[in-house]
């Protein structure tokens, strides 16, 4: 029987990353007075004058009462503005306030320093490699197959 591996499974490398990699930005977040689920709220409310609650669910990969509770918090805090669609009052509009956008700034700042020390020490080649390795290994364990 062959021994243990001289080297550890790639997924098991790549999911430790991966977790230190989120707790890092996720304390970043934090500290700037954020979350991983508002900055992605507001990046993705920054991109487009408005949004209803369903494309913002899809755009930032939160279930739907999930991503109710979180703007229920930031409508709380004045980051956001929900109202009903005229068009279709089944339909709740979701756009950024004032303080949404200075939020977002903080937090956009916090995401680039963050990108920053990932980057660092890494060359531009080695960084398209990252790229496409890490595209290549989800597309090998998506459904879809890529």
């Amino acid at each position: 029987m062959p021994g243990p591996p001289a080297d550890p499974p790639v997924g098991l490398v790549l999911t430790g990353a991966a977790r230190e990699v989120g707790r890092a930005f996720d304390a970043a977040l934090t500290a700037a007075g954020g979350s991983l689920s508002t900055w992605l709220v507001l990046l993705s409310l920054a991109t487009r004058a408005t949004a209803s609650q369903r494309e913002l669910a899809e755009a930032v990969g939160i279930q739907g009462a999930t991503l109710t509770h979180h703007l229920a918090g930031m409508e709380r805090d004045g980051l956001v503005t929900r109202h009903r669609d005229p068009a279709n009052r089944r339909v709740h509009r979701v756009e950024l306030t004032g303080d949404g956008r200075a939020a977002f700034h903080r937090l956009r700042t916090v995401a680039v320093e963050h990108d920053r020390r990932l980057r660092e020490g890494l060359t531009e080649t080695e960084l398209e490699t990252t790229r496409r390795v890490l595209a290549r290994m989800r597309a090998n364990v998506s459904p879809s197959g890529g």
